[in-house]
């Protein structure tokens, strides 16, 4: 049987080629918003993380109708590091709009999105984005989505993919440049007409594939996904199916989606997707299934972590000054929590108590994570991040990314010497509109910390992605940083007069009139070695001057690190302390002593 009045669909593509943009134009043209409504760009990224750096962490759900006809589209996210979140979605749905920007044309997850939709055999519709650049090259970007199509062994069908042409941020499509429009009614129309509409029976039995989870603090957690086979109904028994376990248990409320909103059902049918709450214990891939006959759907298989770091309870001197959630147990329960829901993600526990190892698909993926806990209160120190190695055949193997960069001709010495020492390798490299566009094999552990180094090398005119490639054997030793740190030797507050015999080594990370303690990272020092240093010394008074008699002391202001260039910059021996106000550099071990101890021993070793 099909639901003709149903389709479902979901909106994938690289990074910032205009897919939430998109979705807001969908939701504008379809009367979602009243015409008096006041609406924020990019009204699907609701989380604050998300619209602070113009990027969709997670996979959200809509509704529109056009003439008569729902459409539930599902927005995903771009980065790789959350391609956890797309493969998921991709189970919901029948067809994809694939976007494509119209001058960087198909980008490395333009590539990974496609290959997982193709894998699925979904319905494809091609949309070039950002027709109204000045420098938009339609023709040539429609030639290279051809030709990864068929690089990734397109079958016929998909390989006949229709193509609309659009500029999303004024709610534009046509079928050709030269047609006259002002709305997306070239799109609504072809996607009604190319997405298949949902096929199943309506009299089976019940089964529901789990495919995300939201969490509410009033009512816990909410099952959302698509009701593959027969009908669902409020307050009706279902059991949930998970591996050999089943769980009876009676559906709470059941809702469908219109618009931005969920909306309470009394029931729904094959097809649908549906929220669906009072299911307790609930996960990711399990199945909802009739009581009666209950049959389990395939699992989803997700893509498995590349990277680890361990997350401790914060242990320096300044502990439990600045977090609300401290201890190893509060630690412990907003990790497993986070699990729960977010799939491509891992958590273990070590050997000690107060440490926990988290794995996840790359910096960002853990950065956002770690990001996330500080704002809700959470004070915790994180280690350096490490690749996850696997053994096959007998051989250690590491993991290695795809990565695309775009720089212009002037910096292309710079940067190919950079990855040069990273064991990066060019596969491929073309010109495009003055930009080179270059691509790498490069090993996941090389890209740790070379964001902030590629920026300083292209004074910022470069632009890199990088996509997860596969694994291959150990590719050798890559250098680490080439310069130590400045280590403050004593507790206290810093003063200009200290920070101004400190700044002359290196290059410094704190201002005067902060505090600081023995061990805690305050600098970058010019050489090699770390270098024990007292930003906290006082000019002291004598009988024959006055503390301020010299002229004013002229400082250089200090280099403030984000999260992830924390992050990347940190060696083996070195730690992040993160609290909600503040992130700090330190040294594991804090005792100059112990230190100087610990580096002879392996030095001898």
């Amino acid at each position: 049987m099909k639901r003709n009045d149903l389709r479902n669909v979901a909106i994938i593509a690289h990074v910032d080629h205009g897919k939430t943009t998109l979705v807001d134009a969908m939701l504008r043209q379809s009367n979602v918003f009243r015409a008096n409504e006041h609406v924020a760009e990019r009204v699907m990224d609701s989380n604050d993380l998300e619209r602070e750096r113009g990027i969709t962490i997670l996979s959200k759900n809509t509704a529109v109708m056009h003439n008569g006809v729902k459409i539930n589209i599902v927005d995903t996210p771009g980065h790789a590091d959350f391609g956890g979140e797309v493969e998921r979605v991709l189970n919901m749905v029948d067809g994809v709009l694939l976007l494509v920007d119209a001058f960087e044309g198909p980008m490395p997850q333009t590539k990974y999105v496609l290959r997982k939709a193709l894998e699925q055999n979904l319905k494809a519709i091609v949309v070039i984005n950002k027709i109204d650049r000045p420098d938009q090259r339609v023709d040539d970007v429609y030639d290279e989505v051809l030709e990864l199509f068929m690089e990734l062994d397109a079958n016929d069908d998909q390989l006949d993919f229709p193509v609309v042409l659009a500029a999303a941020r004024d709610g534009i499509a046509k079928m050709k440049m030269d047609d006259e429009s002002t709305n997306l009614e070239p799109l609504f129309q072809l996607l009604i007409d190319t997405i298949p509409a949902p096929q199943g029976d309506a009299d089976g039995p019940l089964q529901i594939m789990v495919t995300t989870l939201d969490y509410d603090e009033y009512v816990g957690r909410v099952a959302i996904g698509r009701i593959m086979r027969g009908s669902v109904s409020s307050g009706q028994m279902v059991a949930v199916l998970n591996g050999d376990t089943e769980t009876k248990v009676r559906i709470g409320r059941l809702y469908t989606y219109e618009g931005l909103k969920r909306v309470e059902a009394k029931e729904a049918a094959f097809g649908d997707i549906v929220a669906i709450i009072g299911l307790t214990d609930v996960n990711i891939g399990d199945t909802i299934a009739d009581p009666d006959r209950p049959e389990a759907l395939p699992a989803i298989n997700i893509d498995e972590p590349t990277l680890s770091m361990i997350f401790s309870v914060n242990n320096s001197p300044f502990a439990g000054r600045e977090g609300q959630f401290v201890t190893s147990r509060h630690l412990r329960d907003r990790l497993f929590r986070e699990v729960q829901t977010n799939v491509s993600m891992s958590v273990t526990e070590t050997d000690s108590a107060d440490s926990f190892e988290v794995a996840g698909r790359g910096e960002l993926h853990l950065a956002i994570l770690i990001e996330t806990m500080r704002r809700e209160g959470y004070e915790f120190q994180v280690g350096k991040p490490k690749v996850i190695y696997r053994e096959i055949n007998g051989k250690k193997c590491e993991p290695l990314e795809l990565l695309t960069i775009d720089v212009p001709q002037e910096f292309m010495g710079a940067v190919m010497e950079s990855l040069g020492t990273r064991r990066a390798e060019l596969v491929n490299m073309v010109e495009l509109a003055g930009y080179l566009r270059m691509e790498f094999i490069v090993p996941a552990r090389g890209l740790i910390g070379f964001r902030s180094e590629f920026l300083t090398n292209t004074k910022g005119n470069g632009i890199m992605h990088h996509v997860f490639h596969g694994y291959a054997p150990f590719k050798g030793d890559i250098p680490g940083r080439t310069r130590g740190a400045l280590v403050a030797f004593e507790d206290g507050e810093t003063t200009a007069y200290g920070i101004n015999s400190v700044q002359d080594r290196g290059v410094i990370f704190i201002s005067p009139v902060q505090s600081v303690y023995t061990g805690m990272v305050v600098g970058e020092n010019a050489r090699e070695l770390d270098m024990d240093v007292n930003p906290c010394k006082k000019k002291h008074v004598t009988n024959m001057r006055s503390s301020s008699a010299d002229e004013a002391v002229r400082l250089t202001p200090p280099r403030i690190l984000s999260l992830e260039q924390a992050l990347e910059w940190i060696n083996d021996d070195e730690l992040v302390e993160v609290t909600p106000k503040s992130i700090r550099l330190r040294k594991a071990i804090l005792d100059r002593s112990l230190r100087a101890r610990e580096r002879k021993n392996n030095s001898i070793g």
